[in-house]
C-alpha cells in the first residue's frame, strides 16, 4: 500500500445560481456569503489534517474554497488545475432547470436521463467528463504516493469520483449525497479509487452568523 495516496475531495462553497438552481458549467460565479462562511467551516475542519499538496479548479467558487483551506494548512500552496474543472454544459449554461424543461425539452430530457452521449451545444458528453476527471486524478495522486491531497472541485466531479470508486455506472441515478463543501474521502493506488466516506458534514452544523 505504499503507492497509496488518500484524497480528500470537497466539493466548492455555495453560490448564488446554486440557490436558483441555474447551470453553472464553465461559467465563473463567485461564492455567495453561505459559501464563504461554508469555505471557512471545512478549512477549519482540515486544520490538523495532514496535508501535502492543495489542488483546485481554476473557476472562482472552487478556488476561493481552497485558499479557504490554505490559510488554515500552513505552507500550502494552491495549485489551479482545469481539468477539475465542472462538466462543460454548453449553452444550458447560465439556465434555470424549468426554464430548459420549456425551452428545449428533448434535450433536457436527454440530460436528466443521463445519456451518456448526450452534450448540450458547445459542452461535454457524461463519457467525456468522466474520462477528463479520471485522466486529471490519475496524474495528480500518483504524485503522491503515501501522501494525503485536496482536491477542490465540483457537482459533477465529486459525482464522476464516487462513481469511479464504487463502479457505479454513468447512467445510473444518482442516490448520494453532493452538498457544498462536504468532506469526502477516497484512497487511489495505480489500480483505481476506493472510497473511504462520504459526505461528512458535521462541521457545517454551526449557524452562519456565528
Amino acid at each position: 500500500m505504499h503507492d497509496a495516496t488518500r484524497i480528500i475531495a470537497i466539493r466548492h462553497g455555495e453560490t448564488d445560481w446554486n440557490v436558483e438552481t441555474r447551470m453553472q458549467g464553465h461559467t465563473d460565479i463567485p461564492l455567495n456569503a453561505t459559501g464563504r462562511w461554508q469555505a471557512q467551516c471545512v478549512a477549519n475542519a482540515l486544520a490538523d489534517e495532514d496535508i501535502s499538496t492543495l489542488y483546485t479548479s481554476d473557476l472562482t467558487r472552487a478556488h476561493a474554497t481552497a485558499l479557504a483551506i490554505a490559510a488554515r494548512v500552513p505552507s500550502r500552496t494552491v495549485i489551479p488545475v482545469i481539468g477539475l474543472r465542472e462538466r462543460c454544459f454548453g449553452v444550458f449554461e447560465g439556465k434555470i432547470y424549468t426554464q430548459l424543461d420549456v425551452e428545449a425539452p428533448e434535450s433536457t430530457r436527454r440530460w436528466r436521463q443521463r445519456d451518456v452521449d448526450f452534450a448540450p451545444e458547445g459542452g461535454e458528453t457524461l463519457v467525456q467528463l468522466r474520462e477528463r476527471i479520471a485522466r486529471t486524478v490519475d496524474a495528480l495522486a500518483s504524485q503522491h504516493g503515501g501522501e494525503q491531497i485536496v482536491l477542490v472541485a465540483h457537482g459533477g466531479v465529486l459525482d464522476t469520483l464516487y462513481r469511479l470508486a464504487t463502479g457505479q455506472d454513468m447512467t445510473v441515478h444518482r442516490t448520494w449525497d453532493l452538498g457544498n463543501a462536504r468532506i469526502n474521502r477516497l484512497l487511489w493506488t495505480p489500480e483505481g479509487l476506493t472510497l473511504v466516506g462520504w459526505a461528512d458534514a458535521q462541521h457545517l452544523c454551526g449557524d452562519l452568523s456565528s
